[in-house]
């Protein structure tokens, strides 16, 4: 079954730019898959081990600026930095999840909300470093001394990350890993009974969504070919979060479609103009109303009823 909606996943991306009549489809597809990239990753955190993250950008940010600035300042191939720089995110995300996440509740949840806001302010106002407010030019991503350009060719690598993204996830979960993140999501002292260490889990979940985010920051970094540090805002966060619970928590496929829904939502809803926002916020409302447990669980409850 799992290989089947792999396969049918895979089929998708793959058909999918044939049917796009110019590189504005091609630009909202590539926004899709990095959204949906930070989602499966954060949906693991929030969803299957139920740790909340409010700062999440943070880290898609400093994917970003990490791979801009070894690029830019420091004169290293771009196919270096994006590693370096997902890794050096991972280390962060290893220091700050260490004391952060013995947090729970509210108190994680605020904990890695000023995460995120120390993050935008750092980003800023070290306008030496990160070119400030105005955010700084990131130079195109260079492979084996090609400049990789053009639409189709960054829709291809980031729905091959996408896909790969989800079929790590799906492996994760149905390993011992995520019977262990499912155990803590429905009772951390239960988990530890059973031999759990409910600290270790957490922080190793935490740090493979921050490493997806990065990935993802970085990625985006180098196709825009700029960044600022909007990237790093609350604003930015909740719309993670938004696109996780929307989706559906708990679900790889939800992550994914509720990063597609919201992304595309908007672009919908520009000819209403003065109300566009109005409507999106209605369209969350009835989503949470009538669908509580997110899209894709809801579809899947009401079709196994049938």
């Amino acid at each position: 079954m799992r290989g089947g909606t792999l396969a049918a996943f895979a089929a998708l991306l793959a058909v999918l730019p044939f049917l796009f009549p110019n590189n504005f489809y091609f630009e909202v597809a590539i926004l899709v898959a990095l959204n949906a990239i930070v989602c499966v990753g954060l949906n693991l955190l929030i969803g299957y081990a139920g740790q909340i993250s409010l700062g999440h950008a943070a880290f898609y940010a400093l994917g970003g600026y990490g791979s801009a600035i070894a690029a830019t300042r420091w004169g290293w191939p771009a196919w270096v930095t994006i590693p370096a720089a997902v890794a050096a995110v991972g280390l962060l995300a290893w220091l700050v999840g260490r004391p952060t996440l013995r947090l729970k509740g509210h108190y994680l949840a605020m904990a890695t909300l000023g995460l995120g806001v120390i993050v935008s302010i750092v980003l800023a106002n070290e306008d030496r470093v990160t070119g400030g407010p105005d955010g700084m030019s990131v130079p195109p991503l260079v492979v084996f001394g090609q400049a990789l350009h053009g639409e189709p060719l960054w829709y291809a690598i980031v729905a091959l990350v996408l896909w790969l993204t989800v079929l790590l996830a799906l492996n994760l979960i149905d390993s011992p890993i995520g019977r262990a993140l499912r155990a803590l999501h429905g009772s951390e002292v239960a988990a530890g009974t059973l031999g759990i260490d409910p600290a270790r889990w957490k922080l190793r979940v935490f740090v493979y969504s921050a490493l997806c985010a990065a990935l993802a920051g970085a990625l985006t970094a180098h196709y825009a070919g700029f960044i600022t540090p909007a990237k790093a805002s609350f604003l930015h966060s909740t719309e993670l979060v938004i696109m996780v619970v929307f989706g559906g928590m708990a679900s790889v496929w939800g992550a994914v479609v509720g990063a597609a829904v919201l992304t595309l939502l908007p672009q919908f809803l520009t000819v209403l103009k003065d109300y566009e926002m109005a409507v999106f916020g209605a369209v969350l409302i009835a989503t949470m109303v009538f669908m509580p447990r997110g899209i894709v669980p809801t579809l899947a409850r009401w079709l196994a009823r049938r």
